[in-house]
């Protein structure tokens, strides 16, 4: 009898990979920016892909987006206008909403058609788009940046990894964009790639962001279906720090809507094991 079991396997590095389940196939487009994929998993439910790349799921969603939202948005007190670079999936924007003082939320994504994907298909993740108070702008972040001095509190890259349409977010022109564009208090975060399975990638990023910022602080996370089940995201301020200016009170009353943040977990994730302190130092 043949096996009729559909499963999907992400490679990288040329070595290692994920393996995943497949009850159906829901949704494919190319788009001019890349091909995108939405299928059914059997344990992470629907799953969004970008040029076969792992982008989100339903199930571990949280993960990433409230670390990658929370842990900057804790360590400013005053902040009021906030830039998403990416985002195609919502889910950072629907994070911020929760925070009732931010009065500008912009997601700047360069694909409408993976918006458009994620809002029928992952609609959890991607309710903050249906909120007024988010504005969606379909341009290049790397162009759409440029525009802007001293005018955000905080920037989030929310991006894939450094090919295809993501590639000029990580070149350093792009982020002396994001510093110009930074208020003198400002924050930004972006992901940093694994600094497991992706270390030439996570040690780039570093170098360029520590020739840029001031502070710049890489913290660290489990998310089960990225590359080496092991992400980073590093944060960089003009003068903040992110340990010493939690918004206690605040990082509590948020974490009650949670699954992953909370207040221990904001000065967790920022402890290096040793072979990632070799890599920033080596």
């Amino acid at each position: 009898m043949l096996n009729t079991d559909i499963w999907l396997t992400e490679y990288y590095e040329d070595a290692i990979g994920h393996t995943f389940k497949i009850k159906r196939n829901l949704y494919h487009a190319v788009s001019k920016f890349q091909t995108i994929d939405i299928v059914e998993t059997d344990y992470y439910g629907c799953m969004l892909l970008l040029d076969g790349m792992v982008m989100t799921t339903e199930n571990d969603e949280f993960i990433y987006h409230e670390l990658i939202t929370h842990i900057p948005l804790l360590s400013h007190h005053a902040a009021k206008k906030v830039l998403i670079i990416g985002d195609g999936d919502g889910g950072v924007a629907r994070e911020i909403l929760k925070y009732p003082h931010i009065t500008e939320i912009t997601v700047c994504e360069i694909d409408k058609m993976v918006i458009d994907a994620c809002k029928k298909y992952l609609p959890v993740t991607a309710s903050g788009f249906d909120s007024s108070r988010v504005n969606v702008q379909v341009k290049d972040g790397t162009e759409y940046i440029a525009q802007f001095k001293k005018h955000f509190d905080i920037i989030i890259i929310a991006s894939a990894d450094p090919v295809g349409p993501g590639e000029g977010l990580f070149k350093m022109e792009f982020y002396q964009n994001v510093f110009a564009a930074l208020t003198d208090n400002g924050i930004m975060v972006n992901q940093s790639a694994s600094p497991w399975s992706m270390q030439d990638q996570f040690k780039n990023i570093n170098k360029s962001l520590t020739n840029i910022f001031p502070i710049v602080k890489p913290y660290i996370s489990v998310v089960p279906t990225y590359p080496g089940s092991f992400w980073s995201w590093t944060f960089c301020s003009k003068n903040i720090e992110p340990l010493s200016n939690i918004n206690k009170p605040l990082a509590k009353k948020i974490s009650e809507s949670c699954k992953f943040y909370n207040p221990e977990i904001h000065k967790a994730v920022f402890a290096l094991p040793n072979f990632i302190k070799d890599l920033l130092t080596g």
